[in-house]
């Protein structure tokens, strides 16, 4: 098991750029793979990106694609979630979820352990 926190949301304005973190406890998080959701009001909870446990490989949904990036930091069991151009649609609580199970996948049946969430809102 692994303990994920998330944090960096807020309240920006479309355009603008936001930076989440998801930091987690446990020795062996470098071998996992990771994800971030996100949930929307009145939405189901939805894929947004994925990370090896490396970091060399990565997968996005097309509707974040070419705007936010994924990467992590092993030496400080850290995974980000770098967001640019923000869009009013992409208001929503966002989840950092990680599991052993080496390969990518966007379902979030297949993820084991997930953090509380962090609220990022988009005024237009």
């Amino acid at each position: 098991q692994v303990q994920l926190v998330e944090s960096g949301g807020g309240l920006v304005q479309a355009g603008d750029s936001l930076r989440l973190s998801c930091a987690a406890s446990g020795r062996t998080f470098s071998s996992w793979f990771v994800a971030w959701f996100r949930q929307a009001p009145g939405k189901e909870r939805e894929f947004v990106a994925a990370i090896n446990w490396t970091g060399a490989n990565t997968r996005y949904a097309d509707s974040v694609k070419g705007r936010f990036t994924i990467s992590r930091d092993n030496a400080w069991n850290t995974v980000y979630l770098q967001m640019n151009s923000l869009k009013p649609e992409d208001t929503a609580v966002y989840y950092c979820a990680a599991t052993k199970k080496q390969w990518f996948s966007s379902s979030l049946q297949n993820y084991e352990n997930w953090g509380q969430g962090t609220q990022v809102t988009v005024s237009s």
